[in-house]
């Protein structure tokens, strides 16, 4: 690429991630170019170049990666068993790589291409965009500005009602798909965990298969105990009738309650696409959470807080900023392994009934002792 040339981005997946998350999110971001999307779906190809007459398809990453000289960074947003084998391969091919979450089945594999990223001298990087929904970081503000006190317990609820099942490998109860719950939401919600209190010492999980039909959990609970006392309690669930809040979250000095999802998954499958100058991740009053103590906030208790803005561009800004050598990987291998060393802890406990322990580092395919 020629000097102040945007990095030239090729895309393997073209499904709910590529296409409402990734695509628009590059193509979104200066200095960052949109160049090829891999799909053999010829609807699929049909629809991105609607969006973006000027990209180029092929039917597989294989033939992606047959011209890696022409490329500066690729996507992995494919189905999760992919993301491994598809993120070794691209950066055995000399490419920089962004893999949507998780970044692997296990928590070795992920530090394995970690390894293989760092002899390559090569940026690898993973999506967890809930690190920059718009309740995420105003309770990172809080936090940081000791509004809550101390924080003794964080529940964090990422439900939804949806009893009829959609099909497809993310409901499939094959390990190798890496499919239910517990990796898909549960991924955000460790991940968000881990970013604001840091390692974790012990994990205990429920899981569950609640409709009939299902293959894979749909009904997930964890209650992690943080290395510096704080525990989180993490929910995510395909079949609740009735949403609890997204965040509520006590500290010694107050309690802080937000209800809703952000709004920028929406906006997106909607359409709308982030641009300079134009509001992007607002959300109205009536939404804020409230921050306080001693009362329900549904009974007026605590004051409002006005939510930040949501804001996922700032993730491919930061990997664009990356590869420029002037900014931080925003999301490493290592998080993403420490996320995954939870993950396979829940596995466990909830398979056995048990409380798993884990220590720093746990660097092979063989899941915690309890």
């Amino acid at each position: 690429m020629t000097a102040n040339a945007p990095y030239r981005v090729g895309l393997v997946g073209y499904g709910l991630a590529g296409s409402v998350f990734h695509a628009p999110l590059v193509s979104a971001t200066e200095g960052l170019t949109l160049d090829t999307v891999v799909t053999s779906n010829p609807e699929r190809q049909a629809a991105a170049r609607a969006e973006f007459p000027e990209v180029r398809c092929a039917a597989s990453a294989e033939e992606l990666l047959a011209r890696a000289d022409e490329l500066d960074l690729v996507v992995i947003a494919s189905p999760n068993k992919t993301h491994t084998p598809l993120a070794r391969a691209a950066l055995e091919a000399g490419l920089p790589v962004v893999v949507d979450k998780p970044l692997a089945g296990t928590a070795a594999q992920a530090r394995e291409l970690g390894a293989l990223a760092e002899e390559r001298g090569l940026l690898l990087s993973v999506f967890q965009n809930r690190r920059w929904d718009n309740d995420f970081l105003t309770l990172a503000r809080l936090i940081e500005d000791g509004e809550l006190g101390d924080v003794l317990r964080f529940e964090s609820r990422f439900e939804r009602w949806r009893p009829q099942l959609k099909g497809g490998w993310r409901e499939s109860g094959d390990p190798q798909e890496i499919g239910g719950l517990l990796y898909d939401l549960g991924s955000h919600v460790v991940d968000q965990a881990l970013t604001l209190f840091g390692p974790v010492v012990r994990v205990y999980a429920e899981s569950d298969v609640r409709r009939p039909g299902a293959a894979a959990d749909d009904d997930t609970f964890l209650a992690l105990t943080h290395a510096n006392g704080v525990r989180s309690h993490l929910y995510v669930s395909a079949v609740t009738a009735q949403l609890g809040p997204r965040f509520r979250v006590l500290g010694s000095k107050a309690g802080y309650v937000k209800y809703g999802l952000d709004p920028q998954e929406t906006a997106l499958r909607e359409g709308d696409r982030p641009a300079a100058g134009k509001p992007w991740g607002e959300e109205p009053e009536a939404l804020w959470g409230r921050l306080g103590s001693g009362e329900s906030p549904l009974t007026g208790g605590g004051d409002p807080v006005r939510t930040l803005p949501g804001d996922y561009p700032a993730y491919y800004a930061a990997v664009a900023a990356a590869l420029r050598g002037t900014g931080e990987n925003p999301v490493t291998a290592s998080q993403a392994a420490a996320a995954l060393d939870v993950l396979q802890a829940a596995r466990r406990s909830a398979r056995e009934g048990v409380a798993v322990g884990l220590v720093p580092h746990h660097d092979n395919d063989e899941e915690p002792q309890a």
